[in-house]
């Protein structure tokens, strides 16, 4: 099914790898932190090496999100990220699609549908492309910022390449401290390994999403009628503290204070045009590994760091600056695992967080090359927080898109038509 792609040492430096579309059993999935499914390597027949040159290149996107970078610039070259002998590379954009022709359905399985990344553009621009009510054409860097993989989806729906700034999650203490005084490693499980594990079972994605979308819910009300930052601010303010939210006492040099006014759209006049009435809060998913300190012991980066994004206790707020892009460091021989994997949820108003949707993505899409067609998939959110063997923290993030982008529709339909 696929190539042995040791070519891939040559394409970009941005190309991004996420986990493809395996559905879980219930028992599998029915865990906020379950791992069933395995690694993405066992499941897609990607060789150790592959995975090795993909991982490389993943961890040199990081420039992409950097804040001096602004939305109109070029994205990255493989000569501009791997020097002037490298190769092109083979991520493809894929074509225009005409805006009056209607996607075809999704193949559905499970809590999971599938469709290939030119329908998803159909589709998109039938359901989530408008702007002040007109369907728009999916633009040639929109379409260039979307086969960057699932990544890509995130970043074509929010605007600018996702930062990561307000990242939320749950992290249940007590259970945590429970499991440790009262449970003991498996057989043959390091003490590493149980630490790592027990810590991964100590974290609730369910809870984690819906703090953020309480926390965007508050957002999006000190929004309206606030005209200027310091009218939403104000706004912002008072209704967590009525609601006695730890929030409130936030630094106002917090990125939770200053995370509208270092939204690129914001200041576009074409977007908030500084004004914040015009913006809405939305939501988007990242997975990926805690042990990504390289000075931390071997065994950390291996097992995980039971210590590392834990969210604040208070707040729910996770620390994201040392989040580096790595992937999970191999314990046995032949084992290989991709950096992350990014979910698209926008303003979706179900209220069972088990029916939200969520689009996401396999890897970059290669037609011709060693990876093949990128799929775009929409995951009920039992099949999205499962989650692979790669990732251990799963957090939910809020990021700014103007109101008049119809990115994030408050009813998604999976499958759509």
């Amino acid at each position: 099914m696929y190539k042995r792609s040791g070519f891939l040492a040559l394409t970009t430096a941005s190309i991004v790898l996420c986990t493809a579309g395996l559905t879980p059993s219930v028992s599998q999935a029915a865990g906020t932190t379950g791992d069933g499914k395995g690694s993405y390597a066992e499941k897609n027949g990607l060789t150790t090496d592959d995975i090795r040159l993909i991982n490389a290149l993943n961890e040199k996107a990081l420039h992409l999100g950097r804040p001096d970078k602004t939305p109109g610039e070029a994205l990255p070259s493989a000569t501009e990220s791997l020097g002037a002998s490298a190769a092109a590379s083979d991520r493809v954009t894929p074509p225009a699609e005409p805006l009056d022709r209607m996607p075809d359905a999704y193949r559905a399985h499970g809590g999971r549908a599938t469709t290939g990344i030119s329908n998803y553009i159909r589709k998109w621009q039938q359901a989530y492309s408008h702007r002040d009510g007109q369907a728009q054409q999916m633009t040639e860097r929109q379409r260039e910022q979307l086969s960057y993989g699932c990544v890509g989806v995130t970043w074509v729906n929010s605007g600018p390449y996702p930062t990561n700034k307000l990242a939320f999650a749950s992290f249940d203490e007590a259970k945590h401290k429970d499991a440790l005084e009262h449970t003991s490693p498996r057989p043959g499980e390091t003490r590493a390994e149980f630490e790592g594990r027990i810590a991964k079972q100590s974290f609730d994605e369910t809870k984690g999403f819906n703090r953020a979308r309480d926390v965007a819910s508050v957002m999006n009300k000190a929004l309206e009628n606030a005209h200027d930052e310091g009218a939403y601010l104000n706004n912002l303010k008072a209704e967590l503290t009525k609601n006695n939210d730890a929030l409130a006492r936030e630094g106002s040099r917090s990125n939770f204070y200053s995370a509208l006014r270092n939204t690129p759209s914001f200041k576009d006049r074409n977007g908030g045009n500084s004004d914040p009435s015009k913006m809405k809060a939305v939501i988007y998913s990242k997975h990926f590994w805690s042990g990504q300190d390289p000075w931390s012991p071997s065994d950390k980066r291996k097992y995980g760091d039971p210590d590392a994004f834990r969210p604040d206790r208070q707040t729910g707020l996770v620390d994201m600056s040392n989040d580096r892009n790595t992937s999970r460091s191999p314990a046995n021989p032949g084992e290989s695992y991709v950096n992350f994997d990014y979910g698209w949820f926008g303003d979706q108003k179900e209220v069972n967080a088990e029916n939200t949707i969520w689009t996401h993505a396999n890897h970059y899409h290669s037609p011709e090359g060693g990876m093949g067609p990128m799929q775009v998939y929409e995951s009920k959110f039992r099949n999205w927080s499962s989650g692979y063997t790669d990732f251990d923290r799963g957090t939910y993030i809020i990021t700014f898109i103007p109101k008049n982008w119809n990115t994030a529709p408050a009813k998604v339909t999976q499958g759509w038509p």
